[in-house]
């Protein structure tokens, strides 16, 4: 049924589970695993306007370092995970994107035929300040989305 899941990870706790859970599954259905990880935009770039001209070089270049050393550790991590439960997978980092937009691009590049996110299950307020990549991904795509909890 299902031969190419994305799991998609930020490295908290509860996208472990999601983790797991997609692991766990690949498994059973001797699946492949691409695991996903998203460095979204140096947080004053957004802002623009005059705010922007006064981010040092050196900050910048510390953010996307820090960010690339970050999602080198994790996705290994996955990846042993994956080894140990004898699942063949592979990491993907994307860097300056929204999780949503990279996750439904990485998915579609790898042929993916399930995508696994975690999801806080936040609603209300909540959901509208903080936003939701997964409620975004699931209504953007038309590949099948198991959200874990």
């Amino acid at each position: 049924m299902y031969k190419k899941i994305l799991i998609a990870t930020d490295g908290s706790e509860l996208a472990q589970k999601g983790v797991a859970h997609g692991l766990e599954l690949a498994k059973g259905l001797g699946a492949t695993v691409t695991f996903v990880t998203v460095s979204e935009p140096f947080p004053t770039l957004a802002w623009g306007g005059a705010m922007a001209g006064y981010v040092a070089a050196d900050e910048l270049v510390n953010y996307e370092e820090s960010a690339r050393k970050y999602a080198s550790e994790l996705l290994g991590k996955c990846k042993a995970e994956a080894d140990a439960k004898g699942v063949g997978s592979k990491g993907v980092h994307i860097e300056n994107r929204t999780p949503a937009e990279a996750i439904l691009e990485v998915a579609g590049s790898e042929a993916s035929d399930l995508i696994v996110m975690a999801s806080h299950g936040r609603r209300g307020l909540g959901r509208l300040v903080l936003g939701s990549q997964t409620a975004e991904v699931v209504s953007l795509t038309t590949i099948p989305v198991l959200v874990v909890r």
